[in-house]
């Protein structure tokens, strides 16, 4: 018979906030996974019970009751799977609520955990929900300590992780809902690897895969042993069941060398941290009692590659997109095919998220498009494999102007009339929409939406705004990537090399409302993702004027992105959940 101290199962499952039912059958079918594959312990991520983030939800009393109503029926179906412990994320009632993890094994909750950090940044407002914990207690499971935490308490060297490990802690298992943005994931890899190492434990990291509302999670559960090193990662932006078989023997050895460990468990409460008593001997795996096939303990353990950085931007607004659209019950996607550039990265997100046959690209020309838009829209329909509708609007614009006469006159056309059209096509779009039943999919991109180079009711009228947190220069990037990859480039190369225009007057390009992009996308980094003042901006080699110019513009559109639907997160700095600004707001400034 085969002996492994510890085969962990993390479980990388996604999940839909408020759909209590759904959550507890994916649980459900990973515990039985995970039993299957002979795993001692499965993790689920944070809050897996009840998705996340679950926001005001947690404010009526009968959703946490009912999402406790199905913590007890997994515990129930626990009994029929014998030697496994299970560490689910679910919101627990005492006191106050917590954002807590559930310890299960074979009919019993063993014990809560509850969340003692809880952020109040960027996306997060957690404090505005839970009361923080206080304990972290310890579970001998097979004659392993280990301790079970959640997600932002592992970012404190001298938090839960110290206190268990203190106590004698030779696994930890940190679930997490962590959201992401672009190259993320090496920061916390090295984070892991710190708390591991210093700590002389080895690091379970278990997080949570798919998008909710404007956040993903992407996945890339890993593992580190107690020196720090990684010794299996999870898929990204993917279901995932890895199994990891665990030398907790080396944990032991390496301690007998370091007598620090004897001083700093003098120091730990037991009061702090409670023994919970599961199994106090190795057991054979529960699924391997019966097979001949041999288990190496210490074998390599699978360990998936990390994607390139357009890879994952790539991969995060497919994912982002397919989950928004199907969790909010929708099938297919509406998109308007200008013949441009973020019209084109859209639709090929969206034939990636959806498939070709559920999208639908109207391309909609007035008298000012030109015959090259008109065909780069078609051919990249055809590219994609989309459905591709035109619908000309020159008449309508024309009967609109000659029916708003005798509101605004016959003078020269000017931006009233320029927006006259884009919200004519918004109104095409969502009647359609409205008609037929397919998602509208806005195209507008983080440098347009800073600096309010959009339409009200126009281009931003729409369910999802796939690329809101994409700055134009990147589009072009991962336009670039698209064609790479596949069979053949699917995005017109005269869409990439033509100057980027919004064609509602004659000759018209963007350069003659804004600074190029390539300069204009450094200054809104540093204005509007890292909060530099303009004179530090303009110490950073801008033109003093154009610095003054940019940020004025971002600070009068405040009210127009409070407008935008939301869209998918992928830096540390979006507009909406990330950065909130008053839009009654006379603060400027002075230099």
């Amino acid at each position: 018979m085969n002996i492994i101290p510890l085969r962990v199962a993390l479980a990388q499952v996604n999940v839909t906030v408020g759909d209590l039912p759904g959550n507890q059958a994916k649980i459900l079918q990973a515990m039985r996974d995970a039993h299957a594959a002979g795993a001692h312990i499965v993790c689920l991520p944070e809050l897996a019970l009840t998705g996340y983030p679950p926001e005001d939800l947690l404010l009526k009393p009968g959703f946490v009751a009912a999402n406790l109503a199905a913590l007890q029926d997994l515990v129930a179906a626990s009994r029929d799977l014998p030697g496994l412990t299970s560490v689910i994320g679910f919101v627990d009632r005492v006191d106050d609520i917590y954002n807590a993890a559930a310890i299960v094994h074979e009919g019993r909750l063993i014990a809560t955990y509850h969340k003692h950090y809880l952020p109040n940044y960027g996306v997060f407002d957690e404090n505005r929900y839970f009361q923080a914990g206080r304990k972290a207690p310890l579970f001998l499971i097979n004659g392993v300590h280990v301790g079970v935490n959640v997600c932002e308490d592992i970012w404190y060297p001298t938090g839960p992780i110290a206190m268990q490990a203190h106590a004698g802690a030779e696994v930890i298992l940190n679930i997490n809902s962590s959201p992401y943005h672009a190259d993320k994931g090496r920061f916390r890899e090295e984070m892991l690897a710190t708390r591991a190492a210093d700590n002389g434990v080895i690091m379970v990291y278990l997080n949570l895969v798919g998008g909710q509302d404007e956040i993903v999670h992407d996945g890339g559960s890993m593992v580190f042993d107690a020196q720090g090193t990684l010794i299996a990662r999870a898929k990204q932006f993917e279901e995932d069941l890895l199994i990891v078989d665990l030398d907790t023997a080396s944990v032991f050895r390496s301690r007998l060398h370091d007598p620090r460990r004897r001083k700093e468990r003098l120091q730990v409460n037991p009061e702090d941290v409670p023994l919970y008593v599961i199994s106090r001997q190795p057991a054979p795996t529960p699924a391997m009692i019966q097979s001949d096939r041999p288990i190496v303990i210490g074998a390599p353990q699978r360990i998936e590659p990390v994607m390139d950085h357009l890879e994952e931007i790539y991969a995060a607004l497919v994912l982002g997109t397919r989950d928004y659209v199907h969790k909010t019950g929708f099938k297919r996607a509406l998109i308007a095919l200008s013949g441009g550039i973020d019209s084109s990265l859209v639709a090929a997100i969206a034939a990636d998220a959806l498939g070709p046959e559920n999208v639908l690209g109207v391309s909609m020309p007035s008298g000012y498009s030109s015959e090259g838009s008109k065909t780069d829209a078609q051919e990249l329909a055809e590219n994609l494999g989309i459905q591709f509708l035109t619908i000309p609007i020159e008449e309508i614009f024309r009967t609109s102007l000659k029916t708003l006469i005798p509101a605004i006159g016959e003078g020269d056309p000017g931006l009233a009339e320029e927006n006259l059209q884009a919200r004519i096509r918004g109104n095409i779009l969502m009647t359609i929409s409205n008609k037929l039943g397919p998602i509208v999919l806005t195209t507008g991109n983080k440098s347009e939406m800073a600096v309010g180079y959009c339409t009200l009711y126009g281009d931003m009228a729409g369910g999802f705004a796939v690329i809101k947190d994409v700055f134009k220069t990147v589009v072009y990037q991962l336009c670039l990537y698209r064609n790479s990859i596949g069979p053949r480039p699917v995005i017109p190369q005269t869409v990439i090399d033509k100057p980027p225009s919004a064609e509602l007057r004659p000759n018209q390009k963007d350069t003659d409302s804004l600074p190029p992009y390539d300069l204009l996308d450094p200054i809104l980094r540093a204005y509007v993702e890292q909060d530099r003042s303009i004179e530090e901006i303009i110490a950073m080699g801008f033109d003093r004027a154009t610095v003054q110019r940019v940020a004025r513009m971002v600070d009068l559109s405040e009210y127009k992105r409070r407008q935008a639907p939301p869209g998918v997160k992928i830096t540390p700095r979006a507009f909406g959940r990330d950065r909130r600004l008053p839009m009654t707001n006379r603060y400027r400034e002075v230099i």
